[in-house]
């Protein structure tokens, strides 16, 4: 009975850590850039910078057509590569870290910062493949 009641006890405290973590990701999200969908980045992607955070392996097996890959793991020390004077649409698999990517821009003045809303998965438009 008390392995039992360990194990819910900690099942409960995973499941409030992982909790917290996306409570976290909403509020730097929403203080950092705005959520917009497909329709937004196509009509905008030509006078703009596109930049998926994701590692270089997912990025090579498909990406918005015209988007750069800035990995999040080099995020902080990529960044500058991105203009301040143009709007940056962000973007990867569920929005964690293109979120976090969002939060460092914010704190190194940038302003036009935009996240795709659902992450890839919810990009209807054109895409590449590098393999």
């Amino acid at each position: 009975m008390n392995l039992l009641y360990a194990l819910v006890v900690l099942l409960a405290l995973i499941v409030l850590a992982y909790g917290l973590y996306q409570l976290y990701l909403w509020i730097i999200r929403r203080n950092s850039a705005e959520l917009v969908d497909t329709p937004e980045i196509q009509e905008n992607m030509r006078k703009n910078q596109v930049v998926d955070v994701r590692e270089t392996p997912e990025f090579d097996a498909n990406h918005i057509l015209g988007a750069r890959n800035i990995p999040f793991s080099q995020f902080k020390m990529r960044f500058s590569e991105i203009r301040k004077d143009q709007a940056v649409y962000l973007y990867d698999d569920h929005m964690n870290y293109a979120s976090r990517a969002a939060h460092i821009l914010k704190k190194n003045g940038y302003s036009s910062i935009y996240i795709l809303k659902g992450g890839f998965s919810q990009w209807f438009g054109k895409t590449k493949s590098l393999l």
